[in-house]
């Protein structure tokens, strides 16, 4: 898993799921977090990628998985996923027509990575049954994975497995057990600066003058650090919110910064990321509100006759 060397703070292209493909979303702001991927994975290692929503996990782990010219494989881990969808089956019409053979077994993403030497990428991998997860003990500290009637399946040297998972998130989700760290690098991802950020927005969403980009990013930024938030937004509410001002202006024929359509826009796009503190008796609307006042300023006054609040 050897790749060439990167001019320091040069933007990553990542490929598309299953391969090596064209480069997709741009790496920003984590030049460091790419450099260790790149060093665990090229060592050998297995690693769990920690960290909130909306930090970059999936855009780094495609980056460096294009850059390195290996397959890609996603699993998305959930409930439901148990050890024969991420081993694989036999196709019950196979075998009775041919019996318990190889050619009659069909892969699952477990599978295929170990055969092709692919990147096995399980997101949220912490809402995976425990059933499942132990699958992967045998496969990371041995490199072979044992099927029944199949036998066994020996994992090519470039496989790697890598995880991510949000540590703060309780709902839905199980503890990871001491058995699957102790086969893993772990690294750890926080959010980008604020200047990240803003690059982020300006890559994703549409151009909007720039000083008022900078306060949808200092907003969203905000409800990270607010009293009553226990779980901020991530750069994906300022994405969001950035379009729907820019489709509401369109809509109500104003600009995009004025005050009440980046009001709303707010409201919609941030209200359902945050989750507020159990002690709060207010509203995420309200919340919403006054951090957005606090970055906009107040409600401007409204010329005689004018519309009511928020374009209603």
């Amino acid at each position: 898993m050897h790749s060439a060397p990167r001019e320091p703070g040069s933007p990553v292209p990542g490929p598309q799921i299953g391969g090596p493909a064209a480069a997709k979303s741009p790496v920003v702001g984590r030049e460091h977090e790419v450099e260790l991927l790149e060093a665990a994975l090229d060592s050998g290692a297995h690693v769990v990628l920690e960290g909130p929503p909306g930090t970059g996990k999936t855009t780094l782990l495609r980056a460096v998985a294009h850059h390195a010219e290996v397959p890609f494989v996603f699993v998305e881990g959930n409930a439901e996923l148990t050890p024969a969808r991420l081993i694989g089956h036999f196709d019950p019409a196979l075998v009775l027509d041919r019996g318990y053979r190889p050619e009659t077994f069909v892969d699952g993403p477990l599978a295929q990575a170990l055969r092709s030497g692919a990147l096995l990428y399980v997101e949220e991998v912490n809402r995976i049954p425990e059933e499942t997860l132990n699958v992967l003990l045998t496969v990371m500290s041995e490199g072979e994975l044992h099927v029944p009637r199949l036998g066994c399946v020996v994992a090519a040297p470039e496989f790697r497995f890598v995880a991510a998972m949000n540590p703060f998130d309780a709902v839905g989700t199980a503890r990871i057990s001491s058995a699957i760290y102790d086969r893993v690098c772990r690294i750890s991802m926080g959010y980008q600066t604020a200047a990240d950020e803003e690059t982020v927005v300006v890559l994703r969403a549409p151009r909007v003058p720039e000083p008022w980009r900078a306060k949808v990013v200092e907003l969203v930024r905000a409800t990270r650090e607010h009293g009553e938030i226990r779980v901020g937004s991530s750069v994906r509410g300022a994405i969001d919110m950035v379009r729907l001002s820019t489709s509401l202006a369109r809509r109500r024929a104003v600009d995009v910064t004025e005050w009440r359509v980046g009001l709303d826009a707010a409201v919609v796009a941030l209200s359902g990321r945050i989750r507020l503190q159990e002690s709060c008796s207010r509203s995420a609307e309200t919340v919403v509100q006054e951090l957005y006042e606090k970055a906009f300023g107040s409600t401007p006054e409204r010329p005689e006759g004018g519309d009511a609040p928020g374009g209603a």
